[in-house]
């Protein structure tokens, strides 16, 4: 079961730098949008990949709690 739990370590890790990505992303589309509506696309933009970073977090963190109640 070690190995569940360090997959699922990777797996979060990933799921965070994927949270990081987003969070850069969208201080970049700040400082650079000329209006409210260039900033409402480029943040349009950038929420399936945050959903997609938040989901890849919980799996892991689910499967490092799996392999710690298995283990």
């Amino acid at each position: 079961m070690e190995t569940l739990i360090w997959i699922g370590a990777a797996i979060s890790v990933a799921g965070l730098c994927g949270l990081v990505y987003c969070i850069l992303r969208v201080l970049k589309a700040k400082k650079t949008a000329a209006d409210d509506d260039a900033l409402r696309a480029a943040v349009a933009k950038v929420v399936p990949i945050n959903l997609a970073a938040l989901f890849l977090s919980v799996i892991g963190l689910m499967m490092v709690i799996l392999g710690i109640f298995l283990g």
